[in-house]
């Protein structure tokens, strides 16, 4: 079998991910799919890349320089595609590749750069995981990438991207219009105890955090929906369940959101892209341009409104 640019991706999410689970999460494929695919590359290359462990997995030496060597090849293929690309279009303009997770801050973000520079073409990429929307960044196919985090927890690739933070919020809680709670201007996270819970997937740190949070208030969650954001406003709004969102949660009939007393939950938005990427010189513009957009969505989202969240100085 000759190695091919996608068994590179495929070695990079695995070390990326730290285990073969969250990387076929990642990937869209099977756990043993995965499994089977990193054996055949493994023999290609004629030794083990990674040790498993009860952890997870960790590279080999073999593994190391496979993916030392990755992260320069992966990056210049990407930007020989891309050049070619602009070549045969006649143009040179490189406009704005933005990643980001859920959330109203990219849409806010791709509209404030539509404004100020309207001839720069703007793409977009969604994932849930906020690691492969870093890996993106690294290897060249993204320029910016606009996540979360919980808490004070670091970002994916944290040693080889520029990470700023956008803003920092409480996360909240929201409810079905008529829940018993719902006219609380905050709510003690005890107080939702016999709840059962909606949330979207991640690979971050977010579920667990959740979980302690929980058993600092003397309790674990019975039932977790984990589901897309349509599903969970609806299963929120027809009284299934309670869910958790961002303060900057647009407001939405049939349900609001409120304060958990004493934000036993934080949520930081992050900005990051490569520090000798081709978007570095527009990475002081585009912040600005993302904190405007949580600014306007803190102002318009529910929390605001009810609770009177002020703005981030």
């Amino acid at each position: 079998m000759d190695l091919e640019l996608r068994h590179l991706k495929t070695i990079r999410a695995i070390a990326d991910a730290g285990s073969l689970t969250r990387a076929a999460t990642a990937l869209g494929l099977a756990q043993p799919a995965l499994s089977a695919q990193l054996k055949r590359i493994e023999r290609a290359l004629g030794g083990a890349l990674f040790e498993r462990g009860r952890e997870g997995v960790r590279a080999t030496a073999l593994g190391d320089l496979v993916l030392e060597r990755a992260r320069v090849v992966l990056p210049a293929v990407c930007e020989l595609q891309e050049e070619a690309v602009r070549f045969a279009r006649g143009g040179t303009e490189e406009g704005y590749r933005l990643g980001g997770t859920h959330g109203p801050l990219l849409g806010g973000l791709v509209d404030r750069i539509a404004r100020d520079d309207p001839g720069a073409p703007v793409t977009t990429y969604i994932s849930w995981s906020e690691r492969e929307i870093a890996g993106g960044v690294v290897d060249g196919r993204l320029d910016f990438a606009l996540v979360g985090v919980c808490g004070e927890s670091g970002p994916p690739e944290a040693g080889r991207l520029a990470w700023t933070e956008v803003a920092r919020d409480p996360v909240y809680v929201m409810l079905a219009a008529d829940h018993p709670l719902a006219p609380r201007a905050e709510i003690d996270l005890a107080e939702l105890a016999a709840e059962a819970w909606t949330d979207v997937p991640g690979d971050g740190c977010f579920g667990d955090c959740f979980a302690a949070a929980c058993v600092r208030a003397g309790f674990t969650p019975a039932c977790v929906y984990e589901t897309d954001t349509a599903s969970c406003v609806h299963l929120v709004q027809v009284g299934r369940a309670v869910g958790l969102c961002r303060a900057t949660f647009p407001v939405t009939p049939g349900l609001v959101t409120r304060p958990l007393a004493g934000a036993p939950l934080m949520w930081r938005h992050l900005l990051g892209w490569h520090p000798e990427g081709r978007a570095a010189s527009r990475s002081a513009t585009v912040l600005g341009h993302t904190r405007a957009a949580h600014a306007e969505a803190l102002a318009t989202s529910a929390g605001r409104q009810r609770a009177g969240v002020a703005p981030p100085a």
